[in-house]
């Protein structure tokens, strides 16, 4: 079931909590709309669920707009953050009561239940209490008491968050595989970037109320749309300063570390205030050679396990992150020692300063 909203926008007294969001969501994809606290994101998922009615714009599933259908008309399927899981039922009637709301057969119930705990990988739980269950266990009730109904959409809100790291972990892959596997057409709320970049087939990112880029995990992460993406989106070095000339492409900036060279990003014109996106994985440390090549000293040496990250302290008072990627064969630098912070133009994204 495709989705479609066109210049929807909602407001909340004198706060505009969703302002002219336009999306198109393709028939199967998983589509996560991603962003901080407070920027929309749960408000437009909850005008897709029907919760709440716009106050402009259009709601279409395929062909029908549905912006003045209650829930129960939109054949959706919701997970919430919270479970919202009856703690005075079973897991079985947890699942099924949906079902015997609609009054559907007894059969049916059970065909149904029995079809959504093997796809949670809850079968032999049916009879325990909510209470008996772990976060992930509770998650998966809720995940099989939206799918049961066969929804022609499936909406979750922020799943994940009451978990731990490690369950977090493996509830996204159980998720992903599932929809996968079903081809429902999917849509994800979360503020956790690396959440959305695993899970999801497109993303948006949304911030006070606005979409500020949609895009593939890859491409959102290698060209964002603008600081605030590459700021949300991973980590970035940002060095500001004036773009000077544009080569076929290549951009030259004048900067506190000098002259830099970057690749082009969307709307910077030469003469205009810029900032360059590097990320830290993208900068080596001792470079001989290099498009761009730093002095500095080693202000923070951090072990992040599979990385070791440095904080580099540059003679312009400007400080960049280093990734060192094989943290186990690397002879740690130490702190107060002169460095030298190489890194190619292709991996220094020109953005529009705002």
């Amino acid at each position: 079931m495709k989705i479609a909203l066109r210049d929807v926008v909602k407001r909340f007294g004198g706060v505009t909590a969703v302002d002219g969001a336009t999306l198109d969501v393709a028939d199967g994809e998983l589509f996560t709309l991603l962003g901080p606290s407070g920027c929309g994101k749960t408000t437009l998922l909850r005008l897709i669920a029907g919760f709440y009615r716009p106050d402009a714009g259009a709601i279409r599933f395929g062909e029908r707009r549905v912006e003045s259908l209650p829930p129960y008309e939109r054949n959706i399927g919701m997970v919430f953050q919270n479970y919202a899981l009856w703690p005075h039922m079973t897991v079985r009637a947890n699942v099924t009561y949906g079902l015997r709301l609609r009054k559907l057969p007894a059969a049916e119930i059970v065909e149904r239940l029995d079809r959504g705990l093997r796809q949670v990988n809850l079968v032999g739980l049916e009879d325990r209490y909510p209470g008996q269950l772990s976060g992930g266990q509770q998650q998966r009730v809720a995940l099989a008491r939206a799918l049961v109904l066969n929804p022609d959409i499936l909406l979750l809100d922020e799943p994940l968050s009451n978990l731990d790291a490690k369950i977090r972990e493996q509830v996204r892959g159980e998720i992903r595989l599932l929809q996968q596997a079903l081809r429902i057409t999917t849509v994800y709320v979360t503020h956790d970037q690396e959440e959305a970049l695993s899970l999801s087939d497109r993303v948006a990112v949304m911030r006070d109320g606005r979409i500020q880029q949609v895009a593939a995990p890859k491409e959102l992460y290698e060209r964002p749309a603008n600081r605030f993406v590459a700021d949300f989106v991973g980590t970035n070095n940002f060095i500001p300063g004036v773009c000077t000339e544009d080569r076929d492409e290549r951009i030259v900036v004048d900067t506190p570390l000098g002259i830099v060279h970057g690749r082009a990003g969307e709307g910077v014109v030469v003469g205009a205030r810029c900032v360059l996106a590097v990320r830290p994985e993208n900068m080596t440390l001792s470079a001989a050679a290099a498009d761009n090549l730093v002095h500095g000293r080693v202000a923070v040496a951090s072990y992040l396990g599979n990385t070791l990250r440095y904080d580099v302290e540059t003679r312009a008072g400007v400080l960049l992150k280093v990734d060192v990627g094989d943290a186990w064969h690397h002879e740690p630098l130490a702190v107060g020692q002169p460095v030298r912070v190489g890194f190619p133009a292709s991996a220094a994204l020109t953005l529009r300063e705002e």
